[in-house]
C-alpha cells in the first residue's frame, strides 16, 4: 500500500510496521510501532500543527530513527540504549538536517508524577553519560550551570527533549509512553538566534506553540549561548506557566571530564 501525503503531495512519515522497522536502530518489540505511529500521526496532522517544524519535517523525510526500550524505570534494561545512540551518532549526518532519534520506553500500566518522570529523564541521561566511550567534549562545561553546557555522548554535543504521558496541559511534551529526542547539536548550525533564517523559525515555532499548547511558550524556553539562558531547563519542561523546573541532578563523572581548552582554542560561535 503506498503511503499517504500531506497537501502538498510530500510523502508522509512511515506508518506500516515494515516502514518504521526500517527507521528503527536496534530490535522493534511488540509495542513499538503503535507508539511510533502515533508520534507519526501527532507530527503530520494538518488540523493541528506540530509545533516543532524541524521534527514535522523530518518525519516526511522518513529522517527521524527509532530506538526502543522496555523499560524507564529498570536500568537494567537500558543498555541496548548505549548502541542505539552511538549507531545513530554514526549516520546522522547522512540523513541532512532534518533529523532526530526518538527513544521510546514501554508506556507504563499508570501514568506516574511528572517529579517520578523528571528524576528517571536524568538517570537516563546519567547512565548514558558512564557509559560514554567517549570523554566529554573538551570545549563543552561540565557542569549544567554553566552558559555553554550541552549534553554531550561520543564526542557529540545534543539537544535532548522529554515527553512523557504526565504532561497533560503542556501538549507538546505530551507522549504515550516515556520519550527521549536526542538532537546533535550540528543540526541547529545556521539556525543561530540572530540568523535570519533561525529568527523565522523561532517566531513560527512559538506561535505554534500558543495555539497548540494553548499558553505562552515556556519561559524555559531560551537560544543556546545567549545570556541567562541554561539548556538543561529545556529539556524536561513543567506542564503548566506556574510550574518550576527542580535542580539539574546530572554530575560530570571525574573519568569523563576532559580540561576546558584556552580561549583560542574555543570555536568563535561558543565564545
Amino acid at each position: 500500500m503506498p503511503s499517504p501525503s500531506d497537501s502538498n503531495g510530500v510523502p508522509a512519515g512511515p506508518t506500516a510496521e515494515a516502514e518504521i522497522a526500517a527507521c528503527t536502530i536496534g530490535s522493534t518489540p511488540q509495542w513499538g510501532p503503535s507508539v511510533a505511529r502515533e508520534l507519526i500521526t501527532t507530527l503530520l496532522s494538518a488540523g493541528n500543527p506540530f509545533p516543532c517544524t524541524f521534527a514535522v519535517a523530518a518525519a516526511k523525510k522518513r529522517a527521524l530513527r527509532f530506538g526502543f526500550v522496555e523499560s524507564a524505570h529498570d536500568d537494567g534494561t537500558w543498555g541496548p540504549l548505549v548502541d542505539i545512540l552511538s549507531s545513530y551518532l554514526e549516520c546522522y549526518r547522512d540523513l541532512g538536517k532534518d533529523t532526530s532519534l526518538v527513544v521510546f520506553f514501554r508506556p507504563d500500566e499508570h501514568v506516574l508524577s511528572l517529579d517520578e518522570y523528571f528524576q528517571r529523564f536524568w538517570s537516563v541521561l546519567q547512565f548514558l553519560h558512564e557509559k560514554d566511550p567517549e570523554p566529554w567534549p573538551g570545549a563543552v562545561p561540565t557542569d549544567p550551570e554553566e552558559l555553554m553546557w550541552e549534553f554531550s555522548f561520543g564526542g557529540t554535543e545534543i539537544f535532548v527533549v522529554c515527553n512523557t504521558p504526565g504532561h497533560v496541559t503542556r501538549h507538546s511534551r505530551n507522549s504515550q509512553g516515556f520519550m527521549i529526542t536526542f538532537q546533535p547539536r550540528w543540526v541547529f548550525e545556521g539556525l543561530e538566534a540572530d540568523s535570519p533564517r533561525g529568527a523565522r523559525a523561532r517566531k513560527v515555532i512559538r506561535n505554534r506553540i500558543r495555539r497548540f499548547d494553548g499558553m505562552e511558550p515556556a519561559p524555559e524556553l531560551g537560544n543556546y549561548g545567549e545570556e541567562g539562558n541554561l539548556e538543561w531547563r529545556q529539556y524536561f519542561l513543567p506542564d503548566t506557566p506556574e510550574g518550576t523546573v527542580p535542580a539539574c541532578p546530572f554530575r560530570a563523572g571525574r573519568e569523563h571530564r576532559t580540561e576546558l581548552p584556552t580561549d583560542e582554542e574555543i570555536p568563535e560561535h561558543k565564545r
